[in-house]
């Protein structure tokens, strides 16, 4: 009997989980010929819209590649009755359906939709396997890494292999090919040239041992720098954020569960590095479990907001959603109170 064709990849390694959906969509294209090809974000698009077009013919081609982001927020009844609806009626076709999520796992019922051999997590890297992989990626473009480099690298770059050939392909439009990159090189090329990101911003946001008041001034600034970049989008901000702060709160159900924790029990519940690690235990100390789901829940209301509301409104919340976070833990202010900017 053919297996339902549809894919569940799990897991915060960007890089080799984008790898695996490339080397899917590659398989699919030699065998269809002509694919029609899709991406939707759980935060942009309902799972019953992705759900029609799998269903419908295709008037371009004869097979389908969709790639679903967000899977963790698939739990409605009515969602996972449509995905299981699919599955049953699916003969192993030349359609094909990718949900990813950069969760370790999903809804138990919609794990149990996709076939054990379709479904991977893609862990963080070990220590000692993001420096081969670093030496290797630089060797394989005609460059070498004296030591204090890569320790640089691996503690300013966000540890996934996308955001390491991201940042790293920097060096070599810099050097001529056969150059050993040293940390002042890196200094130069990534500290002084950093390119500011969701990431960075919760970075600056969980800097415990620094007052709120200057965690707020350099919040503010990175979110100012983003707003004048090209890429610049508030929903994708806000998502970016929406994960890390999910990740603090699964750091601390791993608190509450052992509050001292083992480098294996962290590495089990994803916390693999030790610069995750040491990032989590800051934003730990900035943010207490009930101020994590306010800010949670805080960060949903101005995704909507920035929805409903248009560009006009849209510098206005994200400024507001700073403040909020840094000044008052999440909590909601009223809406006739002043924030002094």
């Amino acid at each position: 009997m053919s297996q339902a064709p549809v894919y569940l990849f799990t897991g915060p390694e960007v890089g080799e989980r984008n790898d695996a959906i490339l080397k899917l969509r590659i398989d699919a294209r030699k065998k269809a010929g002509v694919l029609d090809e899709h991406s939707f974000y759980a935060s942009e698009t309902k799972f019953s819209q992705i759900m029609n077009l799998l269903l419908s013919d295709s008037l371009f081609s004869s097979a389908r590649f969709v790639v679903f982001y967000g899977a963790e927020l698939l739990k409605k009844k009515e969602d996972l009755d449509l995905l299981a609806s699919w599955v049953d009626a699916s003969t192993g076709g030349l359609t094909t359906l990718v949900l990813v999520s950069d969760e370790i796992s999903c809804d138990k019922k919609l794990e149990g939709l996709v076939p054990k051999t379709n479904k991977q997590i893609f862990w963080e890297m070990f220590e000692n396997r993001k420096e081969q992989w670093l030496v290797n990626y630089f060797q394989k473009n005609g460059f070498s890494l004296s030591s204090d480099a890569i320790e640089l690298i691996l503690d300013m770059v966000e540890n996934n292999t996308e955001a390491l050939k991201s940042e790293c392909s920097r060096f070599f439009l810099c050097f001529q090919p056969g150059h050993q990159v040293t940390g002042e090189d890196v200094e130069q090329v990534l500290a002084h040239n950093r390119e500011e990101s969701p990431f960075t911003l919760f970075d600056a946001l969980c800097e415990a041992n620094r007052p709120a008041s200057l965690r707020l001034e350099t919040s503010l600034g990175i979110l100012q720098k983003l707003r004048l970049s090209k890429d610049s989008s508030g929903i994708q901000l806000i998502a970016g954020l929406t994960y890390c702060f999910r990740r603090l709160q699964a750091w601390h159900q791993l608190l509450r569960e052992n509050p001292s924790p083992s480098e294996t029990d962290c590495r089990a519940s994803g916390f693999v590095s030790k610069k995750a690690r040491a990032q989590y235990q800051n934003a730990g100390r900035v943010w207490n479990p009930q101020q994590v789901s306010l800010v949670l829940a805080l960060l949903s209301k101005s995704d909507m907001e920035i929805r409903t509301g248009g560009m006009a409104l849209e510098d206005t919340i994200l400024y507001t959603l700073l403040y909020t976070i840094v000044i008052r833990g999440g909590e909601a202010m009223d809406c006739f109170q002043e924030i002094p900017f």
